[in-house]
């Protein structure tokens, strides 16, 4: 079987399972960590790895896994498909999506690479999820109820505002997609809660959501990287209604996010040069082994 060469890009908490999924695939290999500065320390489980600062140290790299905040995204992805290096990412700005697909497909053809784009639980597998349901029942409404649960995002974009040493976002499902965001900010000294309050709470992440901010003397003491999904379609298929569709799940965050990010960088290889969100991708193309075998087990 060809060994994959990966590098991922940033080593956070996404870069951190990114790497456990690639070395738990058995068509991949890491290739190495590219990171602003391109130091181990801290990361004992990088010693098997070249950490650098700049990718074409890594040599011939397949797909690159984008471990950054979905705001790095856009201009990381291009720099890398302008060097003709696939690209995978989990942005989550959902209603930006769109616009990213159409600035970076161009890019990826013209330079023989391919993107594939918010990558991650939600959006991503969840919406390959939603497409089914959509197609089974097609007339009715899905409602996607996230949490109770840490939203990576969320808690990136409040810990970005000026003042705030540590942040986590708590999102709480109040029903029929409808969800209530609980901020807890550890403050630096001498930062003004109230500015950094109003901060959060008009930042597109949070604005369209009702949001609470609270000062907590310790982040770390509330942390925990677990959230869910429910997904439920009430509809009609053809003309018989009353058609209900229900998908739950439980999860590490960030670990599931990785686990995405590895079957979708799999599946780049796969298809041809542009841009593509999971929902255009075979699932297929998404899973290790041989064709042939994979429809006899799973069909």
């Amino acid at each position: 079987m060809k060994q994959l060469n990966i590098a991922i890009i940033g080593y956070g908490n996404i870069g951190k399972y990114a790497l456990e999924a690639v070395e738990a695939a058995p068509d991949m290999q890491c290739v190495g960590i590219v990171r602003r500065v391109a130091s181990k320390d801290g990361f004992p489980e990088l010693a098997p790895y070249p950490v650098v600062s700049d990718i074409r140290e890594l040599g011939q790299v397949d797909v690159a896994i984008l471990a950054t905040p979905s705001r790095k995204v856009p201009e990381t992805a291009e720099k890398y498909l302008a060097m003709g290096i696939s690209t995978v990412d989990s942005f989550d700005i959902h209603t930006e999506i769109a616009g990213l697909r159409a600035k970076l497909g161009p890019v990826a053809a013209a330079h023989g690479a391919v993107s594939i784009i918010s990558a991650g639980w939600d959006p991503g597998s969840d919406s390959v999820v939603r497409a089914m349901m959509q197609g089974l029942a097609p007339a009715g409404i899905t409602y996607t109820n996230f949490g109770p649960g840490r939203s990576m995002g969320h808690s990136v974009a409040a810990k970005a505002v000026p003042g705030v040493k540590d942040a986590l976002s708590m999102t709480i499902p109040v029903g029929t997609g409808l969800h209530r965001r609980m901020v807890y900010v550890e403050l630096e000294e001498g930062a003004d809660f109230a500015a950094v309050e109003q901060a959060i709470k008009s930042d597109p992440y949070f604005v369209h959501d009702e949001t609470h901010v609270a000062q907590v003397p310790s982040v770390a003491a509330l942390n925990d990287v677990g959230h869910g999904v429910n997904l439920v379609r009430k509809g009609v298929s053809g003309r018989t209604h009353n058609q209900h569709l229900e998908f739950n799940m439980s999860i590490n965050n960030p670990a599931l996010t990785g686990q995405v990010l590895v079957m979708v960088a799999r599946a780049a290889v796969r298809q041809a040069p542009g841009c593509y969100t999971m929902i255009e991708i075979p699932v297929i193309d998404m899973l290790a082994g041989d064709r042939e075998t994979l429809i006899r087990q799973l069909v």
